[in-house]
């Protein structure tokens, strides 16, 4: 079966169908969300920064944080035919990428964005099937909107299917 790889950047979100599979590189701190709906094979990939938007002005990009990025991407995968009560969330990321004083959450943006996203899909009624997430290590991910499957790389090119 012939498909593309579709790249979503930093802070932004991408919605397709089967068999095209959505990639995002250099997952650090950084939070990579999919979400799929099984039926009609139509997924979306979202690459958020940073856990909450209340702290700025104005967004001008939703999909940089995990509260504004999370239902735009779930209201986009329902645009294109995902129907919300079929979804199920996977994630990857939210790396510890540098020690400091100690392992404070406060400044573990890591830890922080995965909470937020957690959060996010939940008030959506989202379930999480399967998350790497934490740790020290970077990570990319290819999201199969064949099967569902995400399949996250580390450094070293070792490969691991959620």
């Amino acid at each position: 079966m012939e498909y593309k790889d579709i790249t979503v950047g930093i802070a932004g979100y991408h919605v397709d169908r089967s068999p095209n599979r959505i990639v995002t590189l250099g997952l650090g701190s950084c939070v990579g969300i999919c979400v799929y709906d099984q039926q009609t094979r139509i997924g979306g990939l979202l690459h958020i920064m940073l856990p909450d938007s209340s702290q700025f002005g104005e967004v001008k990009k939703p999909g940089k944080f995990a509260d504004t990025g999370v239902p735009a991407l779930v209201e986009e995968v329902a645009r294109e035919g995902g129907r919300l009560s079929r979804l199920f969330a996977k994630l990857a990321g939210g790396a510890q990428m540098f020690s400091g004083n100690g392992d404070s959450s406060a400044l573990n943006i890591g830890t922080r964005n995965v909470a937020a996203v957690r959060q996010a899909l939940g008030r959506m009624g989202i379930r999480i099937a399967a998350e790497d997430v934490g740790g020290s290590q970077g990570r990319t991910i290819f999201f199969d909107l064949n099967t569902g499957q995400v399949i996250i790389r580390t450094m070293g090119n070792n490969y691991r299917v959620i």
